[in-house]
């Protein structure tokens, strides 16, 4: 049971979690500085018609804009700072190609709102990761042919490895964090609160997932030690929960019946020592 004591530290559970999340429409701005090593990113999106490469700095730079929300024609050539001739021309090219599509303005029928209908499996962009296999190896032998450990031996090192060929599936693994915690809320839901996050906590713990500790209630805050999905990787700069993070916002998504916003603050694919999680 979570207990509220306001006189005392914040609650704790023991158990495991994670993830994370963008934060909100300062990312549209940011896109105005992005700099030549961002520029040569690839984006991949998965159409009807198969998958496409995006290689275009132009149309990453658009594409990042609606990914945070559907923009007018007006919007997307003032955010992206380029001639309306250059937005209209790559925003023809990828409506061709089923990677976005638009409809029209309901307060302006001359207008046409743009958005992304096809689905964003992730990105290409090489990172030199320094990282030894045989740790794992080791890893795995010390602790006796544990089968949970050979699967940790598994899952990461398939994503080192696509990692170091520049492929970042973050968007797969959270897509799949979504499912997986759609079919897991029947498992630990209940009408307290309290009872609620200690059932998540528990599940965690039981499957040898990490240890959770709720540092605050106002906004939910967990935080996860020795976490499954990154206390193995290297240092990544960036957060790397994605599928923790999809279940976390699947779970609390049902739970509050509203979209839940999840957001890693920290992780140990950024030095950190633990994994943070804001969910709002």
């Amino acid at each position: 049971m979570v207990k509220n004591n306001m006189n005392q530290d914040p609650p704790i559970i023991k158990g495991d979690i994670s993830r994370g999340m963008n934060e909100n429409n300062s990312d549209i701005n940011k896109t105005n500085h992005i700099s030549d090593s961002e520029n040569i990113q690839i984006e991949l999106f998965a159409t009807p018609s198969g998958v496409k490469a995006v290689k275009s700095p132009v149309r990453v730079k658009i594409l990042s804009m609606l990914r945070e929300g559907d923009l007018s024609f007006d919007e997307l050539v003032k955010f992206s700072g380029r001639a309306k001739s250059t937005v209209s021309s790559h925003l023809k090219s990828m409506s061709r190609e089923g990677i976005i599509s638009s409809r029209v303005d309901p307060y302006d029928a001359r207008k046409k709102i743009f958005f992304i209908q096809s689905e964003y499996i992730g990105k290409l962009q090489r990172e030199q990761l320094q990282e030894d296999i045989s740790a794992y190896i080791q890893r795995y032998i010390s602790s006796e042919n544990d089968p949970f450990e050979f699967f940790r031996l598994i899952f990461h090192t398939i994503r080192i490895s696509l990692l170091t060929q520049g492929v970042d599936i973050d968007p797969i693994l959270h897509e799949a964090g979504l499912k997986v915690g759609e079919a897991l809320y029947e498992k630990v839901k209940d009408p307290d609160r309290s009872t609620f996050l200690g059932n998540i906590a528990s599940f965690w713990q039981t499957h040898s997932l990490g240890t959770v500790t709720i540092k605050t209630l106002e906004p939910l805050t967990i935080s996860v030690q020795d976490c499954f999905e990154c206390s193995g990787l290297p240092y990544l700069g960036r957060p790397a929960c994605a599928f923790d993070s999809g279940i976390l916002e699947s779970l609390f998504s049902i739970y509050n019946n509203e979209k839940a916003r999840v957001k890693e603050t920290k992780c140990y694919a950024l030095g950190d020592k633990y994994c943070r999680f804001v969910i709002e």
